[in-house]
């Protein structure tokens, strides 16, 4: 079956395709959490009433993709210092967050982010939530695999969020 791990990166639509193609990766599914009411739409989480963030759910194995390899690819999808959003998307659902589902997760987590923190890449702080995993609600059938169905407007998108240049401009390395 595998593991979980859940990750808020701002648009979940962006989110996805990062992992989606990896070894060990059994299945990336976009949709809500974090927040304080039950089977939220995309409606009601856009209109920053529900607490909720968008984020991605990945069912892993990982003895073939490891953890912590998932917290690298992520912090490599966003802006870590942003505390209103991600790129042009703003508000609380939009903001960043690792979500953990063990000890282990937590732990590899708080490291990551205290490297990335020292590592002197970013001039402000790393602000990104680390908070326990609690329910996960898939959002709508049209927002799962969303780069695969509409890849033009998906490339679009990306781009023209800033997502895209700032990924480039960041981890060139």
């Amino acid at each position: 079956m595998g593991e979980k791990a859940t990750f808020a990166g701002g648009c979940f639509w962006c989110m996805v395709k990062p992992f989606d193609e990896q070894p060990g990766i059994h299945r990336v599914v976009s949709g809500y959490t974090g927040g304080h009411t039950a089977d939220p739409t995309y409606e009601e989480v856009c209109s920053e009433t529900t607490g909720h963030r968008e984020a991605v759910q990945i069912t892993f194995d990982p003895e073939v993709f490891p953890y912590s390899r998932l917290l690298e690819i992520f912090w490599q999808q966003i802006d870590p210092t942003d505390p209103g959003g991600q790129f042009h998307d703003r508000g609380t659902s939009y903001t960043t967050a690792v979500f953990y589902h063990n000890e282990e997760q937590r732990k590899l987590a708080e490291e990551s982010k205290e490297a990335l923190n020292n590592s002197g890449r970013f001039q402000r702080p790393v602000v990104t939530s680390i908070e326990k995993a609690g329910v996960f609600y898939e959002a709508e059938t049209y927002h799962q695999d969303y780069y695969r169905k509409n890849p033009l407007h998906y490339k679009m998108y990306n781009r023209g969020s800033g997502r895209a240049s700032f990924i480039e401009q960041n981890w060139r390395d």
